[in-house]
């Protein structure tokens, strides 16, 4: 939710400037190339792109949480993020059973996940150490 909620506040202003508040009052699921590149291209770019350099997108990283490969707990590919995120349609076609999924499994994978041989997990990031008093 947290992505969804960013990419919102950067994608409705653009939708926005190019196709006026009309734009929010029609019923077509496409209006033109903008709308497809800020909805579908650009939200993918962003996400593999966090993905990739971060293994997480900002709303993982504000949870402490990071995706790895399934097997070995290492880095994921590329390519593994990539189905990952293509695994996400998959995951929502059958009325959102592969993203209902994550709390039935016994790893919290995903449709998704097991499609990419990845799975998500509460980082080991350290609280800094607060102290009182006299050094």
């Amino acid at each position: 939710m947290i992505d969804t909620l960013l990419i919102f506040l950067i994608i409705a202003p653009l939708l926005t400037a190019v196709y006026g508040t009309e734009y929010w009052r029609g019923d077509s699921l496409a209006v033109g190339v903008w709308d497809f590149m800020f909805n579908y291209v650009l939200p993918a770019i962003a996400v593999i792109v966090f993905w990739v350099y971060k293994s997480a997108t900002p709303g993982k990283m504000a949870l402490k949480l990071t995706i790895v490969d399934a097997k070995t707990g290492g880095q994921p590919t590329t390519g593994q993020f990539i189905i990952r995120y293509i695994g996400y349609y998959v995951s929502m076609l059958p009325l959102f059973l592969g993203i209902i999924w994550v709390g039935i499994d016994k790893r919290k994978q995903g449709f998704h996940d097991k499609l990419a041989g990845t799975v998500v997990i509460k980082s080991n990031v350290p609280e800094p150490v607060k102290f009182e008093g006299k050094a």
